[in-house]
C-alpha cells in the first residue's frame, strides 16, 4: 500500500573511510516540523526503521539515517570498526545534506545501542548542530565489562589480528516479540557474525571517551533503556544521566523491556513518548 503523504529517498556519499555510505530520507509532503538524525545500532542497518519513520512522517518529522561503515548497503568489513570518529564523521555529512535540503528546520539525534554512543560522540565532535539527542540503550556499559588483562588482550589482537572474530550477538535479547526476533535473523543486511578484534577495541575506547568527557554534553537529553536488556547495560544509561552536564535532562527505565525498546509489545506507546519529549523541546 503506497503512503501518499511520506516521501523517501536514498542515495550514496563517500564517507570518512572512502567507502560509499547508503543513507535514506522519509520526509512528509508537507512543511515539516523537525529533522530526526537516526543512528542505528551494531550489526543492524537503517531499513529496519522503516516503519518507526513512517509515524515519525505522520506527526511531521523528517527522518534521515545512513547505514554505517560495513553495515547493511554500505561499504566496509562486517563486523570491523577501523576508526571509531569516522561514524560521527558520517552522520555530520548526512545532517548536511539532510540541511541542505531542508534548511532552517531544527534537528534532534536519536541513537540507539552502538548509535547511542554514536550519538554521545556527536554531541561532543560537533557541538551546537542538534537542538536535542534522544539516545535508546545507548552502549555505554555491556552486561559484563572486560577487566584490564581482557582489555590489554583485545588491545593486542587489534593489532595483531584486527578482523579476528571475537564476540556474536544474541538475538534473543532483541525483543520479547517472537516476529521481530524471527524478522531480525533472517534479514540477509544484518551482521550476524562475530564483532571483530578491532571493533572491540574502538568501542571500549569510545566507552571511555564518555565516561570521561560526558560533562561536556549539555544539549537536552532524553535517555531510554530497557529495564530487562540483555545486551547494554540499563547501568550505562544512569550513570551516562548522572554524567551529563545538560540541565534538561530524563532518563526512562523502562521494566521488563528488552534490547530494541522500538521494537517492542509497548512501541507505539515508547515512540509517542519520545516524540512528545522531542516536540516539547521543538517548542521551547
Amino acid at each position: 500500500m503506497v503512503n501518499d503523504k511520506l516521501q523517501h529517498s536514498e542515495g550514496f556519499f563517500s564517507g570518512a573511510s572512502g567507502r560509499q555510505i547508503y543513507h535514506q530520507c522519509w520526509s512528509p509532503t508537507g512543511a515539516p516540523r523537525g529533522i530526526l538524525l537516526l543512528v542505528h545500532g551494531a550489526g543492524e542497518h537503517s531499513a529496519r526503521y522503516a516503519d518507526l519513520a513512517a509515524c515519525c512522517v505522520e506527526r511531521g518529522w523528517v527522518v534521515a539515517a545512513l547505514d554505517h561503515h560495513g553495515h547493511g548497503r554500505s561499504e566496509g568489513t562486517p563486523g570491523d570498526m577501523p576508526d571509531f570518529a569516522d561514524f560521527a564523521a558520517d552522520v555530520h555529512t548526512l545532517h548536511t545534506l539532510v540541511r541542505g535540503e531542508f534548511p532552517g528546520i531544527p534537528s534532534v539525534l536519536l541513537g540507539h545501542s552502538l548509535g547511542g554512543l554514536i550519538a554521545c560522540h556527536y554531541l561532543l565532535d560537533y557541538p551546537g548542530e542538534v537542538l536535542a539527542a534522544a539516545l535508546s540503550g545507548p552502549l555505554i556499559k555491556t552486561p559484563q565489562d572486560p577487566g584490564k588483562l581482557e582489555r590489554l588482550a583485545i588491545s593486542l589482537l587489534a593489532a595483531l589480528l584486527p578482523k579476528l572474530g571475537m564476540v556474536a550477538l544474541d538475538a534473543s535479547g532483541v525483543s520479547r516479540d517472537a516476529a521481530v526476533v524471527s524478522a531480525y535473523v533472517s534479514d540477509p543486511l544484518v551482521y550476524h557474525g562475530k564483532m571483530r578484534a578491532r571493533q572491540l577495541r574502538e568501542m571500549f575506547a569510545a566507552m571511555d571517551v564518555i565516561a570521561a568527557r560526558a560533562p561536556e554534553i549539555n544539549v537536552p537529553l532524553l535517555i531510554m533503556h530497557g529495564g530487562a536488556d540483555s545486551m547494554t547495560d540499563p547501568v550505562g544509561s544512569k550513570l551516562l544521566h548522572g554524567w551529563v552536564g545538560s540541565q534538561d535532562k530524563t532518563l526512562t527505565i523502562y521494566p521488563g523491556l528488552y534490547h530494541e525498546i522500538f521494537n517492542e509489545p509497548e512501541k507505539d506507546e515508547v515512540l509517542a513518548s519520545t516524540l512528545d519529549w522531542c516536540e516539547s523541546r521543538l517548542a521551547g
